[in-house]
């Protein structure tokens, strides 16, 4: 039972206690922690100081509440570097993480004004809009938006998106090789339908990064707008300091 005798809060004390199991590897990435009932009754505390050790360990990073599910230990965070032109694929694989997709949605659409301007086609223009949500682990890591050109869009849409990557068809099945991209990234809050493709609140923080890839002669054929959990990943890059003028 745990008792204010000793230095602290309650909550404080089950939340440590909860923590340090984390760390442990007794409860590992991926599991649920143990129903509120059982909380109360293991430590002998109210609910109250339960819901209270649990909102920190949410607010730390290290539990995450699925709606209708539970609350479940939260993977550490995926450290991604911004330094070179890479896939989702090629990056979880590169970090020992199976990556998978699902599929949600491909049509022709009207592009609208970013897409358009990103992609250097008149407004209007019909363009392949490919909804997806990328898991690492299994677990939805990713929101991502494609935008392609009607011709090579129609080609891409033809195959099996859940497990070919864009990238590779692009440069290995149309020989349309990926030289450079731009890269735009902010911190937004999770639309209703980004919350829902990566099972989080709608409001939950997450990372935009809007890419725009380039293929040979600078022509753009491929705009994205990802959406990443800002709970599970991380982004690194290495910047050079200009040389300073003498004088």
């Amino acid at each position: 039972m745990l008792t204010t005798a000793d230095h602290g809060p309650l909550y404080a004390k089950v939340e440590t206690a909860l923590a340090a199991e984390i760390a442990s590897g007794a409860l590992p990435a991926g599991s649920q922690l143990p129903p509120e009932d059982r909380l109360v009754a293991r430590f002998e505390v109210s609910r109250t100081t339960v819901r209270k050790a649990i909102e920190n360990l949410v607010a730390r990073g290290l539990v995450e509440i699925r709606r209708g599910k539970g609350t479940f230990v939260t993977p550490p965070k995926i450290t991604q570097e911004l330094t070179e032109l890479t896939g989702f694929v090629e990056d979880m694989l590169a970090l020992g993480r199976t990556p998978t997709a699902r599929l949600l949605d491909k049509q022709l659409v009207p592009a609208g004004a970013d897409a358009a301007r990103q992609l250097a086609l008149p407004p209007g223009s019909l363009v392949m809009r490919i909804q997806r949500v990328r898991l690492a682990d299994g677990v939805a890591v990713s929101f991502d938006e494609t935008y392609l050109p009607r011709e090579v869009g129609e080609k891409i849409a033809s195959h099996d998106l859940d497990a070919e990557p864009i990238f590779s068809l692009l440069e290995d099945k149309y020989e349309l090789a990926l030289t450079e991209a731009e890269y735009r990234l902010e911190a937004v809050t999770a639309a209703p339908e980004v919350a829902r493709a990566l099972e989080i609140d709608a409001g939950s923080a997450v990372f935009l990064i809007e890419r725009t890839s380039y293929t040979e002669g600078r022509r753009p054929i491929d705009y994205e707008k990802l959406h990443y959990r800002g709970d599970l990943i991380r982004f690194v890059t290495r910047l050079a300091r200009r040389p300073r003028g003498r004088g």
